[in-house]
């Protein structure tokens, strides 16, 4: 096999010299994540000008000058569901790639199934059958076998190809737009996500008062801790719902904490006063100080209605090449109702007559629309969904065998 094996910092230099004459780079990565506080970068994969490398970050040291090289806007990555990567590059330089093409969003916006794995993509844009044997293989473990190395240059030698046969068919349906909103709206989520309030990610605390969720913020922020001095994932440490728990009974007596069932471990045992300092410090917090509810909008069951509008969703999508489940979920139907039912109790009717009132109907100038009533989606169905409510759009099925059954034509007006 012919690539650039970089096991060394000097390797790392010239590897990244030669890359920055590239305008584009495939991208992938290899890690493991189930036993250490934080993921562990085992393998770096990347395809440029025609040549391939394996950059080892367990010896190449620092790959800041390589991540470097993605948030540079020359440059575009090329990546298959490039979360992942995209976290690596933000934790190396404080900023995401530049510049991303997700080869698995750009085949949803052409009509592939989403979300579509690599080997199904190869298979169905390019023809070719990938072998997938390494899956679970082990990465920190060194030397790498060939079968390893094999798998791992699999994985970018051909996104490239895949690059071009999905630009090509963006392009020829128009929507090279759609997928540069759909990748800047995908890359601002990661990026908020890595910097909100990591402890609001506790299952179950929604429900608490102000002052159950400063015991949470202040057992979340002791786990943390903990969890990277024993480099450990957190959740080993003490679970969400022992969490929760503690919050529920605002108790800083380390001995009725011990007595909660799931802190019998020997390791918790020993750190009972530690937990019990978290809580008295959560408890003697002034009120003001004391983080509060995030109230969300409650989203309704989806009913009859949503049913309705949802499979006219999937069927408009399939007819336009469009894979529904990245155009919308039955949970976007829902908050797209109860979205539009907002506005409709916040406008100021102009007349009796219903559907005059719903054209009027705007929900609040500080509420973010969801995902349905902005951007390419709103585009591209936020006008059928209207109008399907307003019965100015009447359905037929026009094909029952077709994956795409269901017709859609004005209705005549009385």
């Amino acid at each position: 096999m012919n690539f650039d094996h970089v096991t060394t910092a000097e390797q790392l230099h010239a590897l990244c010299w030669r890359l920055r004459r590239c305008h584009s780079l495939a991208l992938d990565t290899e890690f493991v994540s189930e036993h250490t506080f934080r993921p562990v970068l085992c393998l770096v994969q990347v395809a440029a000008d025609g040549r391939q490398a394996l950059i080892d970050p367990l010896s190449a040291g620092d790959l800041a000058p390589f991540w470097e090289l993605l948030a540079d806007p020359r440059r575009e990555t090329i990546v298959h569901a490039g979360r992942s990567e995209i976290e690596f590059c933000l934790a190396a330089t404080g900023q995401p790639p530049a510049r991303v093409f997700d080869v698995q969003l750009a085949a949803a916006l052409v009509g592939m199934e989403y979300p579509a794995s690599y080997a199904a993509l190869l298979n169905k844009v390019l023809g070719i059958r990938a072998h997938k044997h390494e899956t679970r293989t082990d990465w920190r473990r060194r030397p790498l076998a060939e079968r390893q190395i094999e798998y791992a240059l699999d994985d970018v030698a051909h996104l490239h190809p895949l690059y071009d046969a999905l630009t090509a068919r963006l392009q020829a349906l128009g929507r090279q737009a759609w997928l540069a909103e759909e990748m800047a709206d995908w890359q601002a989520e990661i990026v908020a996500a890595a910097a909100e309030e990591r402890w609001r990610r506790v299952t179950g605390h929604a429900a608490l008062e102000p002052r159950g969720l400063a015991v949470v913020r202040e057992l979340f922020a002791w786990r943390e801790r903990e969890a990277e001095r024993r480099n450990q994932p957190a959740r080993r440490v003490l679970r969400d719902d022992l969490i929760v728990e503690l919050a529920r009974r605002q108790t800083a007596d380390a001995k009725r904490i011990g007595a909660v069932r799931g802190l019998e471990r020997g390791d918790l045992q020993r750190r009972l006063p530690e937990i019990a300092a978290c809580i008295a410090q959560a408890l003697s917090l002034p009120e003001a100080q004391c983080p509060h509810r995030l109230h969300r909008a409650r989203t309704p069951e989806l009913s009859v209605l949503g049913q309705f509008l949802f499979a006219a969703l999937g069927s408009v999508c399939r007819a336009a090449e469009l894979s529904p489940s990245l155009v919308g979920t039955p949970n976007d139907i829902r908050e797209w109702i109860a979205y539009r039912e907002r506005g409709l109790r916040t406008a100021e009717p102009t007349s009796v007559d219903v559907a005059a009132r719903a054209d009027a109907a705007a929900p609040p100038a500080a509420e973010t629309p969801p995902k349905l009533a902005r951007g390419w989606r709103k585009q591209f169905v936020g006008d059928l969904l209207e109008n399907l409510l307003l019965g100015r759009t009447a359905v037929s099925v026009a094909e029952p065998e077709s994956d795409h059954p269901l017709a859609f034509a004005p209705r005549p007006s009385k």
